[in-house]
């Protein structure tokens, strides 16, 4: 079959391998759709641990195609998300329901093969069965969508609440429907993106802003008459982190949810944290989400066709995996 393999830290590549099977609990999924996510960007580039080799791929959906032994909650022909991240189980964060800090954790299309292919085996307890005439590009929004549940889960949005978004990427596009999901009555993006910001308000924004043209600490604060409620970072760059900080009001949560590379030192102060009792909470992963994705996906109550920029072959994976996202892209989909 083939499969995009990262063989080396930038280095990546299309090649003929040989198809995996359905081990002892688990299934073969035939893949029907794949996202490339901005992580698979930061493991191409070596800013994020990966094992290597791997075929990377963390966010797809597809066809049971084969059983392992002893499994009996599919029959085969089902449409299925897979949730790529498996704990162990026994550790002490696994026995204390944070599954997403398990000192053991394993990645599928991280740390073991991924969705970037024909066809992957996973663990049958990952797979979440979707309606099976959903549209397989919408089952791929399951993963990052499990994720950004997490973050609103860890955000505490109260109705009527301001939000900041930083980021126009998918995430920060799906955050702004969960937002207006959750009873925010101001959310307010900021992007430099001109066409992500209208997608923002088409999707329920009410306002978006540009940083780079605008200062959009007093923007922020002057629509929110001093600062929101909730802030949502999910560039994973210095800049949005310090700025961010800063257009939080006293009192207020500060979501951190974009990755930002290994090693990189963010000044911040905390003595102004200290005084305004800014709440910081990391939100890492999908701890107990997936299912509920997968449903919010099954219902259609999100607008997920506005956030896919383009469809494309195994063929072009490992080209957009090693480049920058070009201007105006927000989720670039494959199609084994």
């Amino acid at each position: 079959m083939k499969a995009v393999r990262l063989d080396s830290i930038g280095s990546s590549t299309m090649r003929n391998v040989e198809k995996p099977v359905a081990g002892p609990g688990e299934l073969l999924v035939r893949v029907a759709a794949a996202g490339i996510c901005g992580s698979d960007r930061h493991m191409y580039k070596g800013e994020y641990p990966t094992a290597i080799p791997v075929t990377l791929g963390h966010e797809f959906c597809g066809i049971v195609e084969e059983i392992g032994d002893g499994v009996t909650r599919f029959a085969g022909g089902e449409l299925v998300t897979v949730d790529p991240n498996i704990a162990c189980g026994i550790c002490p964060a696994c026995t204390q329901a944070r599954p997403n800090l398990c000192e053991s954790l394993t990645a599928i299309g991280v740390t073991r093969d991924g969705g970037f292919a024909e066809y992957v085996a996973v663990p049958h307890a990952q797979a979440f069965r979707l309606p099976a005439d959903l549209d397989p590009v919408h089952g791929a929004f399951s993963e990052p969508l499990a994720c950004c549940i997490h973050a609103i889960d860890k955000a505490r949005i109260r109705a009527g609440d301001s939000v900041a978004i930083l980021g126009g990427g998918v995430i920060g596009l799906l955050m702004v429907q969960l937002a207006r999901l959750a009873g925010a009555s101001e959310i307010i993006l900021i992007t430099r993106q001109q066409s992500r910001r209208q997608t923002a308000l088409r999707l329920g924004a009410t306002h978006a802003f540009d940083p780079a043209s605008s200062d959009t600490i007093a923007s922020v604060r002057e629509v929110t008459k001093g600062g929101t409620d909730v802030v949502i970072e999910c560039a994973g760059v210095p800049d949005t982190l310090q700025s961010g900080l800063r257009m939080a009001r006293r009192g207020s949560t500060f979501v951190l949810f974009g990755v930002t590379p290994a090693g990189v030192e963010v000044p911040v102060l905390p003595f102004d944290l200290l005084v305004n009792e800014v709440d910081i909470r990391p939100a890492y992963l999908n701890p107990f989400t997936h299912s509920r994705a997968a449903a919010m996906v099954a219902s259609g109550v999100l607008e997920l066709d506005a956030l896919v920029t383009k469809t494309i072959g195994l063929e072009e994976v490992a080209d957009v995996v090693g480049n920058a996202p070009l201007p105006g892209e927000i989720k670039v989909i494959v199609r084994p």
